[in-house]
């Protein structure tokens, strides 16, 4: 336990306060004595040798004495984080709409890893599902009364197989909870103890998000009161009667007995930022870059004069609609795992956690970036808590770090014939770590609008300040703040937070003078419940304030921002387009604008602690010692001073080491700190930085790395400027799109893994530029294609190229481009996928090597022009240039970025390490293909049409020829797919093979040979039709070349293209289905595959913006073939129609069903059909289909089951 004298609140209080932050790793406890002083302790929370509970046990021997007085326990804890990662919460049901059953499990579709064969879904968190029958619609129409009776006999058996809690969501209770409120009543009068329902939970829009957070909040809740309970019972000598807070995720303290499961999973991280915000609000800063960087991993945030939370957010996997802090977690902390493989040195993201923790931890650990600061002599042992051993009193160990850094040392050698010494190592190491930190905060800071360089970095957390200069200077930030409790901030933190409450409601109104009725009307009704929760608590109504918010989107969108509400429409409107502006670059003063939601947050006034004065040190305090200290490759004789013992006024230029109990800030070269009157520690840059760094051209598995990072890097900051600026919900909400960077030959570089069958196929794209402009690209020229015969997969698909040259212009050094999926390109049928088009002229606008930007202007005029051209226009050109002009700026983020990078490191060096990356990914294929047989295999098609491949391996040279001949010819059918589809998914294949986490580049295709004959299904000719080469024939590739090589059976091969509209109305989706096993895994079960990953529109807002009804969506079970591994399963998807219009179904595999390998079962084909209302009959459909339906008709499409491998047993 550790006293910090030096801080003292001059505000005296009856009794003791605690504030506590349970996290992964360490638990942080912060101790208020009654005449103000501040104590500090840090428990591993994990330590069943001492103590049961690390919180109970450190309040107890801060105050042991049972007599004193405690005013006020207020936690933060990752209980309900644990136990969500972990799935080790409660027996909880799901209730849940009739036909609706899967929902939750299907989700949106998507897989989380577009690479792996083997695919990992996250666990559902209920053990039982309860179909209710019920329905009603988008409107409150009652489709079908809630069978009460049934549901009741449903619950009292769920009740005997020991269910604790049921989890109710029924489709658009958010805004019709009636049958909700009949179900709730059930559920208590069956006896059941935890019930979450959706309308109070979440009572937002999106079944799937509004599902999985009532049950987390079902599945955590019980998990909760346990703790609750087990830390009540430890301090009951201590705490009697006075109150227990915990912090909930969007940053407001609430009673034990008002903590819920949903608003849990941030508890720490919000600490954090409250204390970040409240500490340094203090010192005159305003705008802050939170780094939280702990044992397992590290927390950024930003502030910029508002808490900047979110209401949607993917937590181990969870999807949660909740109000909670924004806050982004990179897997890189103290405890972060470090690895040589593939020729590089890496950073995690696995973590050794607490238990075995680090090397120097005494507990046959790994090596870690705690155990490299070590080394480097950042951390000193006898400055480290002594709390190892078998004991827990024994100080870290740093001989074991030498040895084991020793060991890697030799071993890299062994493995590429170069030696690093294990300073050399350490450095790397934590030169990645850095890096990977820097380029979160980078990230999140492109989001939401900011220029970091304005900010100051606010350090907290066990490790933040150890690398904190080193991250300030890779984001070019001039000032750091670091608090003395800055390794037990988010302790610190519960301390200086509020009492809040955030309720929300749904409004999905038109933002117009009529609706300020509804508004006033909902926003009382919020308050009134929230102020009656406050009075539960204890807290007089005279305390509160309210703060109202609106948010607000676009009509046909699902992004909505964040308004303060005013009972002024003009004001509203202005405070939207201004932020939309800032958050997204383009102007919607011609929209029609949503209120989406209101949101109200009830605070407590006078709830908080006051920052204390620092009252104690010596300005001229000498160093408490000086030690060895790496920086920058220099040993430096370094002054350490305890923090303690520094006064206000202190300064100090780095290099300097100050330490305290809980952490250790490092003050590197060419910085600068003083202490604040508040023990602040200012940390300011006063040396300039160095424009650029002296690298060598050689290879360097350090500079690997970090380069590979980089360049993904600034192909994930084109799609979020694309994903930000895009108009059209393809782009900006399905994500149907890919950015990358291309060396100066159009070799890919790096591609953000966005959609599979774009990967690998881009690179055709800007060689067709290349050659075509090679004697006439400029720099600010930019260019537009979507030709399928020259780089291009389907005219949807629209590619814009943007050659990169160097500042005087006159050589060209690099290329980006992006390609999205346009909504509609012209063609015969609305989405320009038709189902039957004949010509490539039917299908829409082809574009060839088009000029799009001249000199840096946008030529729209002449793009309208193409638009509007040919006998199939597009139908919504405004819609295209807005796009188009978003996928140029995306394009202009690449160029900085890659600009910025060279600046940084001179052309010479990048340009090396692009081809050193390329040479890395090569190795690593080569070394997969080294696993591989020879091998082929031939792939029947509904049409009538086969592919047929032949793949012989050469392990000697680690090499592959594909080779296509033998495959169908040119078809007159639109399944013919050009040559950059067969890239691509040659390219996907052979990466998915690779065991490594590497970078997808053209290296991946330098020892593969590809061969495809003229004239050919795989290689048509202009004006042959491509529109499902594609999206079907693209499937059957990846299915040939996996089944020749005996890696994975057939998935559905389709990808269910359905579309549907009339003049009023147009919809497309990709519907999911059943993923081929493998000779070590089941393949899953509703899910996209392969050359796919789209999302799925949400059925709540595909019903309230289209006049349409989903009826059913379920998994059709038993659709995969059975093997020693199973194929998935497919889906049941049917549609019914509310009015007259014109569908369309574009999928394979309704005849021929995806194969089984090693004697296993086939999965099942699909199916297509309607159920006409008029005739009551079922009509069969084709694979490709075009019909008209009427108001009342069902379209029923059945996916296709995954084929299995090896005989069933």
């Amino acid at each position: 336990m550790v006293t910090i004298n030096n801080m003292k609140d001059v505000n005296k209080t009856a009794g003791w306060q605690f504030w506590v932050d349970r996290g992964g790793t360490f638990t942080d406890i912060v101790a208020k004595t009654p005449d103000g002083s501040i104590l500090s302790t840090k428990l591993l929370s994990e330590n069943k040798s001492f103590y049961k509970d690390a919180a109970v046990h450190g309040i107890v021997n801060i105050a042991p004495n049972k007599n004193k007085e405690v005013a006020t326990i207020r936690m933060g804890t990752t209980v309900a984080t644990n136990a969500l990662l972990e799935r080790r919460g409660s027996k909880t049901a799901l209730v849940i709409t009739e036909g609706f059953g899967d929902a939750i499990r299907i989700g949106y579709q998507s897989r989380p890893n577009i690479f792996s064969l083997n695919i990992d879904l996250p666990e559902m968190l209920y053990t039982q599902v309860i179909e209710a029958s019920e329905r009603v619609s988008a409107y409150g129409d009652v489709i079908r009364p809630l069978d009460q009776k049934k549901l009741r006999l449903d619950l009292e058996k769920a009740r005997k197989n020991e269910i604790e809690s049921v989890a109710i969501i029924f489709l658009h209770g958010y805004r019709f909870p009636e049958h909700e409120k009949a179900a709730t009543k059930i559920a208590k009068e069956v006896g059941i103890k935890q019930i979450s329902v959706s309308h109070l939970t979440s009572p937002l829009m999106k079944l799937i998000s509004r599902g999985d957070t009532t049950l987390a909040d079902a599945y955590l809740s019980p998990i909760l009161n346990t703790y609750i309970n087990q830390v009540k019972n430890g301090l009951q000598d201590h705490l009697k009667s006075s109150p227990l807070l915990f912090m909930q995720s969007h940053g407001g303290l609430t009673d034990a007995g008002s903590f819920r499961g949903k608003d849990s999973v941030l508890s720490g991280p919000a600490g954090g930022v409250v204390g970040m915000v409240g500490t340094a609000s203090s010192a005159g800063l305003k705008q802050l870059i939170g780094f939280d960087m702990g044992g397992t991993s590290t927390d950024v945030s930003l502030y910029n004069g508002n808490f900047e939370r979110t209401t949607r957010a993917i937590i181990a996997g969870v999807r949660l609609t909740a109000p909670m802090m924004q806050v982004q977690t990179v897997a890189a902390g103290g405890g972060s795992i470090l690895k040589f493989s593939s020729n590089r040195l890496q950073v995690g993201p696995e973590s050794a956690g607490a238990n075995p923790g680090p090397a120097c931890y005494r507990n046959r650990g790994p090596l870690t970036i705690t155990d490299a600061n070590v080394l480097l002599g950042r951390i000193q042992p006898d400055y480290f808590p002594k709390v190892f051993g078998p004991e827990g009193n024994l100080q870290i160990n740093n001989k074991i770090v030498l040895k084991l850094f020793s060991k890697l040392s030799k071993k890299i050698q062994k493995e590429i014939g170069h030696h690093y010494s294990e300073r050399e190592l350490a450095e790397g190491f934590v030169r990645i770590a850095v890096e990977r930190m820097s380029t979160a905060i980078k990230k999140i800071s492109i989001q939401r609008g900011h220029d970091v360089t304005n900010f100051s970095l606010c350090c907290f957390g066990g490790a933040a300040g150890q690398h904190a200069c080193q991250v300030a200077d890779s984001l070019g930030v001039n000032s750091i703040f670091i608090h003395p409790m800055a390794g037990v901030l988010s302790a610190y933190g519960m301390g200086l937070a509020e009492m809040r409450s955030i309720n929300q409601a749904s409004i999905e109104s038109p933002l117009e003078e009529g609706v300020f009725r509804c508004l006033e009307r909902t926003f009382s009704k919020i308050e009134e419940n929230s102020t009656e929760g406050f009075k539960k608590q204890g807290v007089p109504p005279d305390l509160i304030r309210f703060s109202r918010r609106l948010m607000i989107k676009l009509k046909g969108t699902d992004t909505a921002l964040p308004v303060a509400y005013r009972k002024n429409l003009k004001d509203i409107t202005t405070d939207f387009h201004s932020l939309h502006n800032k958050h997204f670059g383009f102007d919607v003063s011609n929209e029609t604008l949503i209120v989406e939601s209101i949101e109200s947050e009830g605070i407590v006034q006078g709830s908080r602690a006051d920052e204390p004065i620092w009252d104690s040190g010596e300005i001229d305090t000498k160093p408490d010692s000086k030690r060895g200290v790496w920086f920058n490759s220099k040993l430096i004789n370094t002054p350490i001073y305890q923090r303690k013992k520094l006064a206000a006024g202190w300064k100090s230029l780095g290099p300097a080491i100050v330490v305290e109990p809980n952490s250790t800030t490092i003050i590197d070269p060419g910085w600068q700190a003083t202490i604040n009157r508040f023990g602040h520690l200012l940390l300011t840059r006063t040396d300039s930085r160095p424009a650029t760094e002296s690298l060598g051209i050689e290879s360097d598995p350090i500079m690997l790395e970090i380069f590979n990072n980089l360049f993904m890097h600034i192909a994930e900051q084109m799609g979020i400027v694309l994903e930000n600026t895009a108009r059209s919900i393809n782009i900006k909400e399905r994500l149907d799109f890919s950015c990358a960077l291309f060396d100066a030959v159009g070799d890919l570089i790096a591609n953000a893994p966005h959609m599979p069958v774009h990967l690998g196929s881009m690179g055709e794209s800007v060689r067709a530029v290349l050659t075509k402009h090679s004697g006439t690209l400029k720099a600010g020229n930019v260019y537009l294609l979507n030709a399928p015969y020259n780089g291009g997969t389907h005219l949807p698909d629209i590619t814009v190229v943007t050659p990169v040259f160097n500042d005087s212009g006159t050589k060209l050094e690099f290329f980006v481009a992006c390609r999205a999926h346009h909504a509609d390109i012209g063609g015969k049928s609305p989405g320009s996928m038709p189902a039957t088009s004949k010509s490539i002229k039917e299908e829409g606008i082809l574009i060839d090597n088009q000029l799009l930007v001249s000199g840096g202007v946008f030529l729209e005029n002449d793009i309208r022009k193409i638009l509007s051209s040919g006998s199939y226009p597009a139908r919504n050109p405004d819609q295209n240039i807005a796009d188009l002009k978003a996928q140029v700026a995306a394009n202009n983020k690449g160029v900085m970025e890659l600009q910025n990078m060279t600046q940084r490191f001179g052309l010479e060096v990048v340009q090396a390490y692009m081809k050193h990356i390329k040479k890395n990914a090569e190795d690593c294929v080569r070394k997969a293909i080294n696993r591989l047989n020879s091998g082929s295999w031939r792939i029947e098609m509904d049409n009538q049409e086969h592919i047929n491949v032949s793949i012989q391996v050469n392990k000697e040279k680690g090499t592959a020829i594909v080779d296509f001949n033998g495959t169908s010819p040119q078809s007159s059918s639109n399944f013919n797919a050009p040559k950059s589809v067969v890239r691509a998914a040659v390219l996907y294949v052979f990466r998915t093979l690779v065991e490594e986490n590497i970078p997808l580049n053209d290296g991946c295709l330098r020892p593969i040979t590809i061969r495809i004959p003229e004239m050919n299904l795989l290689n048509p000719h202009y004006p042959a039709p491509v529109v499902a080469g594609n999206v079907e024939t693209s499937q059957c590739i990846t299915d040939a070349l996996l089944a020749a090589l005996g890696a994975c059976a057939g998935s559905q091969g389709t990808m269910n293209n359905f579309t549907f509209g009339n003049e009023n109305y147009q919809y497309y989706e990709t519907i999911c289905g059943g993923a081929g096993a493998g000779p070590d895994f089941n393949g899953a079960s509703a899910v996209q595959t392969h050359m796919t990953n789209s999302r799925l529109t949400d059925t709540e807002v595909l019903e309230s913006r289209y006049p349409i009804r989903i009826e059913k969506f379920e998994i059709k079970k038993g659709s995969g073939g059975r093997g020693t591994n199973n194929g998935g399963d497919g889906v049941r998807r049917e549609i019914l129609f509310l009015e007259p219009m014109q569908a369309s179904i574009l999928s394979n595999r309704r005849q021929i069903p995806p194969l089984g390998l090693a004697n296993a079962e086939n999965g099942k084909a699909g199916k297509n059909y309607i159920i006409r209302k008029s005739r009551n009959n079922t009509e069969k459909l084709s694979a490709t289909a075009e019909v008209s339906v009427d108001s009342g008709d069902r379209f029923i499409i059945e996916t296709p089951g995954g084929g299995g491998y090896g005989r069933a047993g």
